[in-house]
């Protein structure tokens, strides 16, 4: 017997039909013997619905107000599963995140989880009882509802599973398991059995849509084993753990993200303090920064190159402005319209020639590099928006990530 969370996202809870299959597949797991608590979702256009509602009411909506508003969706979520589990008989009750005392951080509409109050849950288990709780929810030292910013259903679960210990954290959704790139955009793309959370990390951190960032934070924190599966068809999916296994990886994936913005602040003093004013604005109104690049210019003066969230543009660019005017910088460039393109592997470490690959590939597909960072395991570049896609299906095709084995003779 284990105890397992699993979560559903919103496309697994989408409709009633799909919310009684849920049912059934959960009716299936505790006849097995096994503890469960499930996280869920709002239903599939719920959150964007009533982001919609709350627009139409408001130009700039409140951002408690919106958390209030918002994490109604997944509160009717819960109480529908619920129904449906006792109406085949399987003992179960639900939770908000506040019930649970999901206690955050008070940053409307992005919360982080601070910590979890899981003594009721293990009481129902206790009793047999499939625990079911809202995810994407929580509430801050005040009593005040948070949510947890997209994706954060998955934050919810890995942390259930971290306070109670659990065997493993299963997270159901629309794909069966995280490929080597995006399936929809490289039809070659591969799936793959197992990869590290530092693998999965950078893949998250860098544009990878399978789980939320925060949410494999919490799994390489705690060490809970998460895996990646389908809710509409069988098979393994795949599992994220802290060990490397048996892979042969030199790259595991490529990540990419359209919603980047960057700016470039030219002939700034090159004198200490100066990063730490501009990026202190930024820091105060809540916006983060990604890549980060300092070159030296004429006259004892820098470049600085950065990228931000693309949602965080008009925001960023007039706070940016008025502090590129208090340093007497010699330039200011802001662009909405880049990507960025990373590879991930653990093969990073050991493996020379990675970059050379990388630049020799954009090089011929004539695609220019605007901005270079690395990790000891993920080399990301920015460019073009418009050459987000020409650039993942080369370099997928130049790392032969189609194979099932890839220890692959880099190229010179």
């Amino acid at each position: 017997m284990a105890l397992i969370v699993q979560k559903y996202g919103g496309t697994s809870v989408g409709t009633l039909d799909r919310i009684s299959a849920v049912a059934e597949k959960i009716v299936e797991t505790q006849s097995l013997g096994h503890e469960l608590v499930i996280v869920v979702s709002a239903m599939a256009g719920e959150t964007d619905r009533l982001l919609e509602l709350a627009h139409q009411v408001s130009s700039m909506p409140d951002a408690r107000e919106l958390d209030v508003l918002l994490s109604t969706g997944e509160q009717v979520t819960i109480a529908l599963l619920s129904l449906a589990l006792l109406q085949r008989g399987c003992r179960a009750r639900s939770y908000t995140g506040g019930q649970v005392a999901i206690r955050t951080d008070n940053v409307y509409n992005k919360a982080r989880i601070l910590g979890v109050d899981a003594a009721n849950i293990k009481a129902d288990l206790s009793l047999g009882t499939v625990v079911i709780v809202a995810g994407f929810q929580g509430i801050d030292e005040a009593g005040n509802m948070t949510t947890l910013g997209r994706g954060g259903s998955d934050t919810t679960a890995v942390a259930l599973a971290a306070a109670l210990n659990a065997d493993e954290c299963q997270i159901y959704t629309d794909v069966d398991g995280v490929y080597t790139t995006d399936p929809k955009m490289v039809k070659e793309a591969r799936r793959l059995s197992q990869i590290t959370v530092d693998e999965m990390l950078e893949m998250a951190s860098n544009g990878a849509k399978v789980m939320q960032l925060r949410a494999v934070e919490f799994a390489r924190h705690s060490e809970v084993p998460v895996r990646v599966l389908s809710t509409f068809e069988e098979g393994a999916g795949t599992l994220i753990a802290n060990r490397e296994g048996d892979q042969l990886s030199v790259i595991s994936g490529i990540a990419f993200n359209r919603d980047e913005a960057k700016f470039v602040i030219h002939g700034i003093a090159d004198k200490p303090g100066v990063a730490a004013n501009i990026f202190g604005v930024l820091s105060t109104a809540h916006i983060e920064v990604d890549m980060i690049v300092q070159t030296l210019a004429p006259e004892n003066t820098v470049d600085l190159a950065f990228t931000v969230h693309q949602r965080d543009f008009n925001r960023a660019l007039p706070l940016l402005e008025k502090v590129v005017m208090q340093l007497g910088a010699k330039g200011f460039i802001a662009d909405e319209h880049v990507a960025k393109v990373s590879l991930v592997g653990i093969g990073l470490r050991s493996h020379a020639g990675i970059a050379s690959q990388l630049f020799q590939v954009l090089g011929v597909c004539n695609i220019n590099i605007q901005l270079v960072s690395t990790s000891e395991i993920k080399i990301s570049v920015v460019l073009e928006e418009k050459c987000l896609e020409q650039a993942v299906r080369a370099l997928h095709e130049s790392f032969a990530l189609e194979m099932e084995t890839k220890e692959i003779a880099i190229h010179s």
